[in-house]
């Protein structure tokens, strides 16, 4: 529980201290650790002392670890260069290396019961995902991370406990208290909390809160106010009062990039996804809007600033008679509407955070792909337009995604000349080498009328805006290139950034490397200006020569430690290959789950929680009943379980999207059933293979056994890389198949085993079975 608790809450800390790319990062980190400390336990374990003794005295330093690799983590400030990310690297590993090396020691001692033991390492896992969740709401990041350190110092009360050590039990029971009382002063000093973040240091902050998904930081600039998100994306709050503006005033929010939706349709029926702080609000009503559905991800913005503490600073935007806000995903709001709206508006909505979830996902975003395209277009009025804004850059990169996304989905609704409902302006255009030009791109749900294009026309010329696109234009630029080619791929396949159109199945709009220019982006570095973007492609690379790096090692260190002593029959060294298959397959299926089933349950949150925790409550019991199930079976019965996980799991691939489209209105409490009633099966098939498999390798040699929990935690490592390279390249469905594939070889190995496998071992070691 501790575990899973410091790992995922780890994934917050480093999406605000670094950037978002490396919250996944503490993925990596966390299963490293626990493989090496696997491989560490072989040498603990020919230490002198109690067994129970030596698992206290390692749960305490694995607590005291825990701070100090916070203390580490929090204090980095300036340039983060590659030495002070493989120092973090390195002192986020430890605690997971002591936890590693207890969990392996635990493992090998009760291996005649390793389906039991499996049962209750899952249980616990999945009682520290259930509780993640209102642990940060309540006690923030680095609060949530240091309730790790007080549930290792617990489990040493208990090891000391079972080693018959009064003084290792209240020593460890002393520094639980003085952990839970270093909470309870922090919550009201922040002696331990986040001073820096991207290498900046953070303003003073008149508010701050935390969530599973986000920190909130409210800032008082000359002038202005801003919610900060993740110590990096920003909403600001405006303060007009909206019943007595002046022309000044009217002029600022209508004649700005996000205010051209209303200067075409003033007083519309407005949709706004992502409202923040409430700039589009003011800007529809300032407009004459009198009906404004406003959705709102985050509910720290949406109550506890904006409703609850801080309402006045925009003059109680939000209790308007003519707003309506709502706390829920923008795409799955939509998917689950059924009015219809003539403006649907997002701008720049996105953070450069990570939630829990996106630890395992890289920047993905079903708010842009074309199927979310496709659902915001069927919502549009005849009249209706939607527009979106996003940062402007030379060559277009986000923007122009846009636009190919919109040409996709209006094609999919039968529309042909899609040049003819598409316009683009720019704002600062100026500022188009660095961060601050904004695109806003306009669809039009049916082409755009003459008189449609004289308000726009007219819009332009009274403002600090260029004309970027109208229908009409020649092809000036890329964006009249795009829209008017007769051969869109051609176009798309030719451009120096990859903007083809995604879907459901690759949400990636913001990597925009293309694969041709993979190794060249690498060896460039960072002097682009949207390199924090795409920075998450070099940081994937490395992850992934890491992992393998990782798994070198974890294969190669027991020789060196045990020597003559490892398994010498033919055909056992071979066998750890098994392990190290359903290591990476399990977390590869995990990662691709989660993202496929964001859309049906609403929120990364839901996914999150739901996925990990039916997945580890139903391999637990599977690894329960593993031993009656597969008892005195041989590998028969393996082999049809690790066929049927590999079934299961393809069925998924094909049946999650369906359901999704079926389900889009059905109560949460009833898409959680259907969740977990979909994932139950191929959890609890999951569960039977790894604990089975280390049985079996006790009866042929007990000395491996620790090698084969190091080599599929490494391994695990691995398959995280691979499910983000995966499902950038190929999508979430074929992620899902390829860890179909890796139980098949986990099953190829097993019956190459079976062909080869020594004598039978006498009959009281296979009852064990």
């Amino acid at each position: 529980m501790a575990t899973l608790i410091l790992e995922l809450s780890l994934t917050r800390i480093f999406s605000v201290v670094f950037y978002y790319h490396f919250a996944f990062l503490a993925i990596s980190i966390a299963l490293f650790g626990l493989g090496a400390g696997g491989l560490f336990s072989y040498l603990i374990a020919n230490w002198r002392g109690s067994l129970y003794f030596k698992l206290g005295t390692l749960a305490v330093l694995n607590s005291l670890m825990v701070l100090l690799a916070l203390l580490f983590i929090l204090t980095r400030s300036g340039d983060l260069g590659n030495f002070t990310l493989a120092a973090v690297y390195l002192a986020s590993a430890l605690p997971f290396f002591f936890s590693g090396a207890v969990v392996s020691m635990a493992v090998a001692e009760a291996i005649q019961r390793v389906d039991r033991v499996y049962f209750f390492d899952l249980a616990g896992a999945a009682t520290g995902c259930l509780v993640l969740i209102p642990l940060l709401n309540h006690f923030g990041g680095p609060n949530t991370v240091l309730a790790a350190s007080v549930l290792f110092a617990v489990s040493a009360a208990v090891w000391y406990n079972l080693a018959g050590t009064l003084r290792g039990r209240a020593g460890a029971v002393v520094l639980a208290l003085a952990f839970v009382a270093l909470i309870a002063y922090n919550g009201m000093h922040h002696i331990v909390d986040v001073r820096s973040a991207k290498g900046r240091p953070i303003p003073k902050e008149m508010f701050t809160q935390w969530n599973s998904f986000s920190r909130i930081g409210l800032v008082a600039f000359p002038g202005d106010y801003e919610i900060i998100i993740d110590a990096d994306a920003s909403t600001g709050i405006p303060g007009f009062d909206l019943e007595r503006l002046s022309e000044s005033q009217r002029y600022t929010l209508l004649h700005q990039g996000p205010g051209i939706p209303y200067f075409v349709r003033p007083g519309a029926k407005t949709l706004i996804i992502g409202s923040g702080g409430g700039w589009d609000i003011a800007r529809s009503l300032a407009s004459g809007s009198k009906d404004i559905t406003a959705v709102e991800i985050n509910p720290i913005i949406a109550d506890s600033v904006m409703r609850q503490r801080f309402p006045d600073l925009s003059r109680r935007l939000y209790f308007r008679p003519e707003v309506r806000v709502f706390i829920a995903d923008g795409r799955s709001f939509v998917r689950s509407s059924a009015e219809k709206y003539q403006v649907l508006q997002a701008t720049l909505v996105d953070t450069w955070a990570s939630t829990a979830a996106g630890a395992f996902a890289l920047s993905e975003n079903n708010l842009y792909t074309t199927d979310a395209f496709r659902e915001y277009l069927t919502h549009l009025t005849d009249d209706g337009l939607m527009a979106f804004t996003r940062w402007g850059f030379e060559p277009a990169r986000e923007s122009l995604r846009l636009v190919s996304l919109s040409m996709s989905a209006l094609r999919d609704l039968g529309e042909t000349e899609t040049w003819k409902h598409v316009a683009v302006v720019r704002q600062d255009s100026s500022k188009l080498e660095g961060w601050g030009a904004q695109d806003t791109i306009l669809v039009f749900r049916k082409p755009i009328s003459q008189d449609d294009l004289g308000r726009l026309t007219q819009a332009l010329s009274d403002q600090h805006l260029q004309r970027v696109y109208l229908p009409g234009d020649k092809p000036a630029n890329e964006f009249g290139g795009l829209l008017t080619t007769s051969n869109p791929e051609l176009f798309l396949a030719k451009y120096p950034f990859d903007v083809s159109p995604l879907d459901d199945d690759r949400p990636f709009f913001f990597y925009t490397v293309q694969p041709r220019d993979v190794l060249k982006f690498l060896k460039q570095g960072g002097q682009a200006a949207d390199y924090k973007i795409n920075r998450a492609l070099p940081l994937l690379f490395e992850l992934l020569g890491i992992s393998l790096l990782a798994t070198l090692v974890v294969l190669a260190l027991p020789p060196l430690f045990l020597g003559a002593r490892l398994p010498a029959e033919k055909g056992v060294r071979k066998f750890l290959l098994y392990f190290a298959c359903i290591g990476a397959g399990y977390i590869l299926i995990q990662i691709a789950l989660i993202q496929k089933f964001v859309l049906f349950l609403g929120h990364p949150t839901y996914a999150l929680t739901v996925i990990i925790f039916s997945m580890l409550v139903s391999s637990g019991l599977g690894s329960f009943f593993s031993r009656s199930v597969l008892h005195g079976s041989g590998e028969g019965r393996l082999s049809a379980v690790l066929f049927g996980i590999a079934f299961a799991v393809c069925a998924l691939a094909f049946v999650v999207p369906p359901v999704s489209e079926i389900g889009v209105g059905w109560a949460l409490p009833l898409k959680i059933a259907v969740t977990v009633a979909l994932i139950a099966p191929a959890g609890f098939l999951m569960g039977m293979p790894f604990p089975t498999g280390l049985t079996q390798l006790e009866a042929r040699f007990p000395q491996a056994v620790r090698w084969a929990w190091a080599l599929n935690a490494a391994a695990s490592v691995l398959g995280s890389a691979a499910a983000i390279f995966l499902a950038i390249y190929m999508g979430l469905r074929v992620t899902l198949l390829a860890g179909a594939c890796l139980y098949l070889g986990a099953l190829s190995v097993v019956w190459l085993h079976r062909r080869r496998a020594p004598d039978p071992v006498p009959a009281t070691v296979t009852a064990t079975r």
